[in-house]
């Protein structure tokens, strides 16, 4: 197994796709001959030719639409939005006929797209490039959303989603593109999708994250347990549907629990999971739910971006406060 990083597990899991599969195409702005603009494509176009890897104009309108229709017609359309700040323009297309297809035509067309993003700060980039809208695509009913947290995990979630046969929301984490290395085997296998992976196990904390959180929450347990706190880690990994089950389960083990997200506090993903779990695990609670979120505002410029990301030192603070309960 090769030792890759995040966005090289996309590129191999994209041409794996590609190899088992022809009705699977790539399309974008600048995926083709550069090879997107974090070299997620990089070589596909040599490899498979320009009438599987598309450049396509500046149009994220277009780029979803057309995704739709070749969809439609029987193809596996993977398109990318080069960030999600600028994914909005498509949001009409996924709202009203992506995640619609199937529910409309009674089940004699699926969607199966999988649309790709950047998502989140910690790459020092300008207005519009460090978006987290997770929480906004999983109030859409008939979307999956997906957010690796690892090579592996981006590798066999990428598989997966564009194998299904409804559309995927695939946000990829910008500063875990290069940020670390993990072996990877280019078998084909794909990662169940609809289900949290639990990273680290414990007993007094669960601590509940996604995307890049998920390092920030890896990195407080350890320091939580040279103070003697066992925390557990869970990578939600898919937000919609959402593996409830592995959460609750948890969190009644531990009786408390932390959740961390990029985005802004409210209307966050953090507040579902917290109600999924008043409604169903209130009385396994030993603390109150402690969130912690980027602010209400929009993400700051380079120099001020430090100050606004969770880490692991904000984590690590709540959970102690939760501690703090009897």
């Amino acid at each position: 197994m090769a030792e890759i990083t995040l966005i090289q597990a996309v590129t191999l899991a994209l041409a794996r796709a590609m190899e088992e599969d022809p009705r699977v195409l790539v399309l974008g702005e600048d995926v083709g001959a550069d090879g997107g603009v974090f070299r997620a494509t990089e070589g596909l176009l040599a490899r498979f030719g320009a009438e599987r890897v598309i450049d396509t104009p500046l149009a994220e309108a277009a780029i979803a639409g057309l995704s739709i229709g070749l969809a439609a017609q029987g193809f596996r359309p993977v398109a990318e939005i080069q960030f999600t700040g600028f994914i909005y323009p498509a949001i009409d297309q996924l709202v009203n006929h992506a995640s619609r297809l199937r529910t409309r035509t009674r089940g004699r067309l699926t969607c199966p797209m999988v649309l790709r993003s950047p998502s989140g700060g910690g790459v020092h980039a300008p207005e519009h490039h460090s978006e987290s809208p997770e929480a906004m695509f999983a109030h859409i009913p008939g979307l999956r959303v997906v957010i690796p947290s690892s090579p592996r995990r981006a590798y066999g979630l990428l598989l997966a989603a564009i194998r299904g046969a409804d559309p995927v929301v695939f946000l990829e984490p910008t500063r875990l593109y290069r940020a670390f290395r993990e072996e990877v085997a280019d078998d084909g296998a794909g990662l169940p999708l609809d289900r949290c992976f639990v990273l680290r196990e414990g007993k007094d904390m669960t601590l509940i994250a996604w995307g890049a959180m998920v390092r920030e929450a890896l990195a407080a347990a350890v320091a939580l347990a040279r103070e003697g706190v066992s925390a557990e880690v869970i990578d939600v990994a898919t937000l919609k549907p959402l593996d409830a089950e592995t959460i609750i389960a948890s969190v009644g083990k531990t009786g408390r629990c932390i959740i961390a997200q990029e985005a802004p506090l409210t209307g966050g993903f953090a507040g579902e999971i917290a109600a999924r779990l008043a409604e169903r695990g209130l009385m396994t609670l030993l603390a109150p739910i402690e969130r912690v979120a980027g602010y209400d505002t929009v993400m700051p410029l380079p120099r001020l971006e430090h100050l606004y990301l969770p880490n692991a030192a904000r984590i690590a603070a709540a959970a102690r406060r939760a501690m703090a309960y009897a």
